[in-house]
């Protein structure tokens, strides 16, 4: 009886042990997550109070540099919504007004996004999946 008795209690163990090992794998996947939202999914409110990637085209004649320094603003629109976006390191050699770009970074208590990374398309032809399906998802709500 002994035995039997110390056989469930292994069971019990392992199976917690193994619950809380997933437990804890789900956690560290969700918060290293990137997700991607697009201007208008911004102003709609659905972007998390953490990390993540913001996607769509260089507004023209919005790049603006701070003389002296690596500051730069512009804005990131899909043609329905704006967000306005400072960075401060060097962009990339493709980064360029009107062309497609992802910014990973958060937004700030002002609703201005802080960039870590800027990612620019690499030809003429190439935008990343995510931000051409948010700009052709805006073109059609804003045809409704």
């Amino acid at each position: 009886m002994k035995s039997r008795t110390q056989r469930k209690l292994f069971i019990v163990a392992v199976l917690a042990g193994i619950t809380l090992a997933g437990y804890f794998t789900y956690r560290a996947l969700q918060e290293n997550m990137l997700y991607f939202f697009s201007p208008t999914q911004i102003a709609a409110g659905e972007a998390p109070n953490r990390t993540f990637r913001l996607g769509g085209m260089v507004l023209a004649g919005s790049l603006k540099r701070e003389p002296g320094t690596l500051n730069v603003s512009f804005v990131v629109t899909d043609n329905v919504h704006s967000v306005p976006v400072t960075y401060n390191r060097v962009l990339p050699d493709l980064f360029r007004e009107g062309a497609g770009a992802v910014v990973i970074g958060r937004l700030n208590d002002s609703g201005e996004f802080v960039g870590e990374e800027v990612i620019a398309k690499h030809d003429e032809k190439y935008m990343p999946p995510e931000v051409a399906d948010a700009l052709e998802k805006a073109r059609a709500a804003q045809g409704q």
